[in-house]
C-alpha cells in the first residue's frame, strides 16, 4: 500500500486551468466621500487616501479620510435620527428594514464578493461561499429579533443605548460590519461605523444598499479613515456605546478610554488558538480541519488555529500528512475560483509575518513551506508550518495573523490542556477525537470563548462569539450579542420602541 504522504503519481496529477471571476460586475467610482445623514459628503478634513488591490498593488479608488469634525457630523446625525424617530420606531418596522438589507445583499452577492476580494485579497471562493451568505444571515437573524426583544430579555424593561460607535477590521470587513450593525439596528440604536483603512470599499457599497432600501437618514453613518479617525470616534463625548474588533494593543487603549467614562464596551481582539488532535481522531478529517483552521483567509482570522497540539503517538505521521496537504494548496490570484490562499492584506502585515517567521527560525524551530511560485507583484507569503516549536518561541506565543502554523506535541489530555491554556489569548480552540466524553472534558477546561469539536472556523449568527483574557470581552451573535446593544430602561418613560 502506498504511503498516503507521498505525492500522487504523475498520471493522477491535476493541472487547474485559470478560472478568474469577472470584475465587470463591480462598478467602482473613482472617489468616495463619507456617508453621513443618508448621503455621501465631502470630508471637512480635506484629506483622502488610496485603497489598493493587495494582489496587484493597483489603485482601486480614492477614499475620503474623516477627521474629528467629520466624526462630529456623523455622531450628530446619528443622535438626531435616534431621538427623532429611530428609538421609537416599532420593532416590526425596524425588522422590515433589516429584511430588505438582507435581501439586497443576497441579490448583489456576486458584486459584493468580487469587491471584497479585490479590496482585501481573500480568495473569491471564500468571499462568495462564506462571507456573503453569513452577512445576509446576520441581517435575517437579527431582523427576526427586532420585534421580539421582550422575549429575548424576559422580566426586563430594556431600551437601546443610543448612538453606537463601531470599528471593524480589515480581515472580514463586510462580515464584521454585519456582525455589529444588525444587532445594533435591531435593538433601536443608531450607528457611526469606521471601516478599516485598507478595506473600506464594501462598507461604502453597503451604504448604497442602506440608501436604496430607504433606511432613514442618520441611522447608519460610515466614516472612513485610519487610526486618527477611529480615535476621534472612541473619544467622542456623545457616543453611548463602543464596539471594536481589532488588535489587542488598540483594544487596550480603547478600554482605558471607555473605563474613564464608564462607557459600555465590546472588544473582540486577537487570538492564538490551539487545535488539539488526539490519537483516536479521524486523521484525514483532522488534517483538513487544521488546514482550514490556519490557511483560511491567509490566516487573517482572529480565531485561526495557529497552534497545533498533536498527540505524540501520531505526531510524525500527522505532520507528514499535513505537510503533504499544505503542498497542494494553490496560492495566487484571489479572483481565480481555484485559488486556496490569496494575497496578504498589506505590505505592513506582510512585514510583520516575515519578521515573526524569521524569529521562529532564529529561535530554533524548523520551517516548512509549501513549494509554490509566488506572483512578482502584490503581497504574498507561502503557507508555512513550524515543527520543533517550544513554548518560549515567539511563534508559539504571539499572534502572527498569517498563514503560519506552529506544531507542538503532548502525551496526555492534562498536558494538552496545560499547553493550550498557556497563552495570553483565549478566543477559540479546536478538539479532534472520536470520544464525546473527551470533547466535553476538554471543553470544560479550555479557556477559550469558542470551542469547535471535529471542525473549525464554522460560524452562525445564532451562536455567540468572543473570548477571554487578552482576546477581549463581550459576545457578538446569539442572544448574548444582542444583549450588548440594550440597557435597562429608565423606570419612567418610553421603552424605546422595542415592541
Amino acid at each position: 500500500m502506498a504511503d498516503p504522504t507521498d505525492d500522487p503519481p504523475p498520471e493522477f496529477g491535476l493541472d487547474y486551468a485559470p478560472a478568474p471571476e469577472s470584475t465587470a460586475v463591480v462598478s467602482l467610482a473613482d472617489e468616495y466621500g463619507l456617508f453621513i445623514g443618508g448621503e455621501f459628503v465631502e470630508p471637512r478634513s480635506g484629506r483622502t487616501f488610496d485603497t489598493i488591490n493587495p494582489a496587484t498593488e493597483e489603485r482601486l479608488a480614492t477614499v475620503a479620510e474623516g477627521g474629528a469634525d467629520d466624526i462630529d457630523r456623523a455622531v450628530a446625525a446619528a443622535r438626531t435620527a435616534f431621538e427623532e424617530h429611530w428609538r421609537d420606531t416599532p420593532g416590526t418596522v425596524r425588522a422590515r428594514y433589516l429584511y430588505r438589507i438582507a435581501r439586497q445583499l443576497q441579490e448583489r452577492a456576486r458584486e459584493f464578493a468580487v469587491l471584497e476580494t479585490m479590496d482585501g485579497g481573500k480568495p473569491i471562493r471564500e468571499s462568495r461561499d462564506v462571507d456573503l451568505p453569513l452577512v445576509a444571515a446576520h441581517f435575517f437573524h437579527h431582523a427576526g429579533w427586532a420585534d421580539k426583544l421582550e422575549y429575548a430579555f424576559p422580566n426586563r424593561n430594556v431600551a437601546p443605548h443610543g448612538v453606537v460607535g463601531q470599528i471593524v477590521p480589515w480581515n472580514f470587513p463586510l462580515l464584521m460590519a454585519a456582525w455589529k450593525l444588525a444587532p445594533a439596528l435591531a435593538c433601536g440604536n443608531t450607528v457611526v461605523l469606521k471601516p478599516a483603512e485598507t478595506t473600506p470599499l464594501t462598507a461604502l457599497l453597503l451604504a448604497e444598499v442602506l440608501r436604496d432600501v430607504g433606511l432613514p437618514p442618520g441611522v447608519v453613518n460610515i466614516v472612513t479613515g485610519a487610526g486618527e479617525t477611529g480615535a476621534a470616534l472612541v473619544e467622542h463625548p456623545d457616543v453611548d456605546k463602543l464596539a471594536f474588533t481589532g488588535s489587542t494593543g488598540v483594544g487596550k487603549r480603547i478600554q482605558r478610554s471607555a473605563a474613564v467614562r464608564r462607557l459600555p464596551l465590546t472588544l473582540e481582539l486577537g487570538g492564538k488558538a490551539a487545535n488539539v488532535v488526539f490519537e483516536d481522531a479521524a486523521i484525514d478529517q483532522a488534517v483538513e480541519g487544521v488546514i482550514n483552521g490556519i490557511y483560511f483567509n491567509q490566516g487573517h482570522v482572529c480565531c485561526a488555529g495557529s497552534r497545533l497540539l498533536v498527540q505524540e503517538s501520531i505526531a510524525e505521521d500527522f505532520v507528514e500528512r499535513l505537510k503533504a496537504r499544505m503542498a497542494r494548496l494553490r496560492v495566487g490570484d484571489p479572483l481565480d475560483k481555484n485559488t486556496d490562499v490569496g494575497a496578504i492584506n498589506s505590505a505592513e502585515q506582510l512585514a510583520r509575518i516575515t519578521a515573526l517567521v524569521a524569529a521562529g527560525v532564529d529561535e530554533g524551530a524548523v520551517l516548512h513551506q509549501a513549494p509554490c511560485d509566488l506572483p512578482d507583484t502584490g503581497f504574498w507569503f507561502a503557507p508555512s508550518v513550524f515543527t520543533g516549536v517550544q513554548q518560549s518561541h515567539r511563534v508559539a506565543r504571539e499572534e502572527i495573523f498569517g498563514p503560519v502554523l506552529a506544531v507542538q506535541t503532548f502525551r496526555t489530555p492534562d498536558e494538552a490542556i496545560e499547553k493550550a491554556n498557556n497563552s495570553p489569548y483565549g478566543l477559540s480552540a479546536g478538539i479532534w477525537t472520536e470520544k464525546g466524553s473527551k470533547i466535553l472534558w476538554m471543553a470544560e477546561r479550555l479557556r477559550a470563548g469558542v470551542i469547535w469539536a471535529n471542525t473549525f472556523n464554522k460560524f452562525d449568527p445564532a451562536s455567540p462569539f468572543g473570548g477571554y483574557k487578552e482576546s477581549g470581552f463581550g459576545r457578538e451573535g446569539g442572544l448574548q450579542g444582542l444583549g450588548a446593544y440594550v440597557r435597562d430602561a429608565d423606570p419612567v418613560g418610553s421603552t424605546g420602541g422595542l415592541a
